[in-house]
This record gives structure tokens, C-alpha cells and sequence, in this order.
């Protein structure tokens, strides 16, 4: 392999971390290839490619570093000290590059192909167990990647591509995000055990307005939901506690805390009783999400068909 004479420009040490990758990455298996077999030829063969393309990237691969690969004798090449030191990085690289195809390409087989879902807290103890159960009756290699979060954490989780889907609520409404309504899920009233409306089935929101609420943190879903209830009962809560999960907030309710707006419990709670808000109309929209114009793998588009399929009977009766 002939030198061509060093009088074109190559990188600077002041390159740029992206210029280098972006010059030296189409070359590197080149290099591993040749100093693998430590012959020009014998590697363009293996690798399928003109030997003369091969010689002259292992020419600019030199130039671009500014640095003596190999020591060529003849039709043969070996590695110089330099050449060893970057092949053995070369080397790693190559494999990681490797083992992260094997991973994506692993992640998108329709069969054992990897959905990364997130959902509300509320919705992790029967609503999401359920669902993937009844999915993996059809699906049982595809797996789960499952974030509990509230929806403002998830849609960024969503826009940032670590998320493919999500149940949250309400159901977002913005240009770059495609969001779709399954089901709603009646809000009740909990008050304490020993609470004056405790012994009530029923009850208007607004008489509550003297009550000491806790509620979930700005941010969440329920807490908007939460406010706005309020204000159409003609009232502003007085907010005690603020929490992250729901389940929380019953503890506090049941230690006389406050009352508090909530789903229904997965499993009953002693120490509250919980009424049926009359008016105004307590419910939340729950909703699937997704970033528009993201192309799906096999396996996420099954899992949002099959989401798509449970309109009206997302939730545990």
C-alpha cells in the first residue's frame, strides 16, 4: 500500500470531538479489518470492498490522525506501537456498536421485542397488571419496560423518546403529541371514619368547602383536577398536605387529617368512608399518549392496538 504524500489537510488537535467522529467513524472497521489480517488485500476480499478504496481509506485514516498506523513490508502491513494502542479503542468501539444494533434490533422483534410504558401511580396496582396480562395471552415474549410517574414527568419522558406509550390523565392536547381517551374513572369524596358526612352515600362538593383538603403536588393530573372541581363548587380548598401518591393521601384522610378527592382504592381502606361527588360531575378522562410522527417497533404498535381495542374498558369493574 503506497503512501500518498502528507500535504492534505488532516484534523488538528483542536478538532472537535464530533468533526473527529465524523471523519474517522466510516474508517475504523477498515482499520480493524487490516490489522487483522495485517494484508491489504487478503482484508478487501474479506470485507468485499475495492482494495484501492481500502488502500486510500487507510491513507486518510493515517492523514486525519496525523499519526503512523502501519509499517508496510511489501504486500504486507503490521501494526506500528501507535497502530496497536488504536486498535485495541478501535476494537471496543467497533463491539459496542455491535452490541447496541443487537440491542435495538432485539427490541423491535415483533415477537420478544421490548414496549417501554408508563402509566399513572394509580394505575399500577390492578389497571396495568391487568392489561398485561390480557396482552401477553397473544404476546408472551414482548417485554416491559414499566415507569410509574406522574403525566407532566411522563409526557417529557414521551418528548425525550425514553417512553413509547402512556396512560395518563388528563389526556394531553398538544401539537406534537397524540393522545386518545380509553376510559374515566369516577372521583369520590374521603373523609375519616368519624367524619359528619361519613355516614352519607352522597354528597355536593361544595359542602366540603369548609373541609382542610390534602391532595397531590402542583404538577399531577389529579390536583388540577382537584382545583378546578373546587372552583366550580364555588369554593378554593385550604390545602394542609401535599403528596405523590394516592394511597398517601388516604393514610392522612383516615388520620384525620382532611378529606381528600380520589380515584377509587384498589383495595378497601379502613378509617374513611368514601362519598359519591353528586355535583359538580367528579370523574377524570384516562388516556393513552404517544409522540406523533414517532415510527413504532412491532411490538409497540401491537401494545397500542390492543390499548386502542380496551376504549370503555381500560379499568377493573
Amino acid at each position: 500500500m503506497a503512501h500518498q504524500h502528507r500535504s492534505e489537510a488532516h484534523l488538528s488537535p483542536s478538532s472537535d470531538t464530533e468533526d473527529i467522529v465524523a471523519v474517522l467513524a466510516p474508517r475504523l472497521a477498515y482499520f480493524a479489518g487490516v490489522a487483522r489480517t495485517e494484508h491489504v488485500t487478503r482484508a478487501a476480499q474479506e470485507m468485499q470492498v475495492p482494495q484501492s478504496t481500502l488502500s486510500r481509506a487507510m491513507v486518510r485514516l493515517e492523514q486525519d490522525l496525523g499519526v503512523e498506523l502501519f509499517a508496510r513490508r511489501g504486500r504486507t502491513v503490521a501494526l506500528t506501537p501507535a497502530g496497536r494502542t488504536f486498535l485495541g479503542s478501535v476494537e471496543r468501539a467497533l463491539a459496542e456498536i455491535e452490541r447496541a444494533a443487537e440491542e435495538v434490533r432485539a427490541d423491535a422483534d415483533p415477537a420478544t421485542g421490548k414496549v417501554a410504558f408508563g402509566f399513572l401511580h394509580t394505575m399500577g396496582s390492578e389497571t396495568v397488571p391487568a392489561l398485561i396480562r390480557a396482552f401477553r395471552a397473544d404476546h408472551p415474549r414482548v417485554r416491559f419496560s414499566l415507569v410509574q410517574n406522574y403525566g407532566e414527568a411522563m409526557i417529557e419522558r414521551l418528548r425525550s423518546g425514553e417512553l413509547d406509550l402512556c396512560l395518563t390523565s388528563p389526556v394531553p392536547d398538544a401539537p406534537d403529541l397524540v393522545g386518545r381517551r380509553l376510559d374515566e374513572q369516577k372521583l369520590r369524596l374521603v373523609v375519616p371514619a368519624d367524619h359528619p358526612l361519613a355516614a352519607r352515600r352522597r354528597v355536593r362538593l361544595a359542602e366540603a368547602a369548609d373541609e382542610t383538603f390534602v391532595t397531590l403536588e402542583p404538577g399531577y393530573g389529579l390536583r388540577r383536577i382537584t382545583d378546578d372541581l373546587c372552583q366550580q363548587a364555588g369554593f378554593r380548598p385550604r390545602i394542609a398536605f401535599e403528596g405523590e401518591e394516592a394511597e398517601t393521601l388516604r393514610g392522612l384522610v383516615a388520620a384525620g387529617l382532611g378529606v381528600a378527592l380520589l380515584p377509587p382504592p384498589a383495595v378497601p381502606r379502613p378509617g374513611v368512608a368514601e362519598l359519591t361527588v353528586t355535583a359538580p360531575r367528579a370523574a377524570r378522562e384516562i388516556g393513552v399518549a404517544w409522540l406523533d410522527g414517532h415510527p413504532d417497533t412491532p411490538p409497540v404498535a401491537a401494545f397500542k392496538k390492543f390499548l386502542l381495542s380496551r376504549r370503555g374498558r381500560l379499568l377493573p369493574d
